[in-house]
């Protein structure tokens, strides 16, 4: 059982879902960005995604894509996001996972990337754009041990869906709806279906629900169909606009109890 997995489930015997908050790196700023991930941990946040910036977020909506684009403008690296996390690190034991394409991870170079990923004290890694079919033959030696973790969506089949659970070793990424990130004013029942039957399926990890997820009411309609819950874009929108996150992850992390 992964570090992360075993994480998640020590909170989830508490009789609480996880929240995970997605920060791009560097986001809104260069500088500032360790005491920003430090309050969002402080304001309620289990697990923080680091997310790496990059010019082509094919899964992300204008929200993230905006603020990975002013991450780069900013000049924020790969090894940035390293640095990040040593200092994170260095002020609490909650978990940091890293959010990446593949081109950023290989330019830096995979053995690289794995010995800066352990020594840095990630716990986890997601890699939207690496196809589960591939995974096996050219990456599954280097990242079988660094939390990997893969998503399923509403076109997910039965098979695919235990193919990911199996391949997984940080937990599942359940995306909640078809298509990118971006938050959402309401969920219809339609896809209470969906969730429950992946959360049936998915035996060896954990499942926590990602995309549009943006307010407690969320929370509450699906935290009896999953482990916890991963809030992207409410976030990075308050950060864009120069608002305080910290009462929204307060109140997420409230709901989650």
């Amino acid at each position: 059982m992964s570090e992360l997995r075993n994480y998640i489930d020590e909170i989830n015997q508490q009789n609480k879902k996880v929240l995970s908050i997605y920060l791009t790196s560097g986001f809104p700023n260069k500088e500032g960005f360790v005491d920003l991930a430090l309050s969002v941990f402080d304001s309620g946040a289990d697990i923080i995604e680091l997310g790496v910036p990059f010019s082509d977020p094919l899964a992300d909506g204008s929200v993230i894509q905006q603020s990975s684009h002013a991450a780069l403008e900013n000049g924020v690296t790969l090894e940035d996001v390293f640095n990040y996390a040593s200092e994170i690190k260095k002020q609490t034991d909650k978990k940091l996972v890293l959010m990446s394409y593949l081109n950023p991870v290989t330019n830096y170079g995979i053995d690289n990337f794995v010995s800066a990923f352990k020594e840095n004290k990630l716990s986890g890694l997601i890699l939207p754009d690496l196809p589960i079919d591939e995974y096996g033959e050219d990456f599954k030696e280097q990242f079988d041990d660094l939390g990997i973790t893969f998503l399923t969506t509403p076109t997910s089949s039965d098979e695919r869906i235990k193919q990911i659970d199996e391949l997984s070793t940080g937990f599942v990424y359940c995306v909640s709806v078809a298509g990118i990130t971006g938050t959402r004013n309401e969920f219809g029942n339609d896809i209470l279906p969906y969730l429950e039957k992946t959360y049936k399926l998915i035996n060896k990890n954990k499942m926590l629900i990602g995309f549009g997820i943006s307010k407690p009411e969320h929370i509450e309609q699906f935290k009896n169909i999953c482990d916890g819950f991963i809030v992207g874009s409410a976030v990075i929108y308050l950060l864009k606009s120069d608002h305080s996150i910290f009462e929204l992850i307060r109140k997420l992390s409230s709901a989650c109890d």
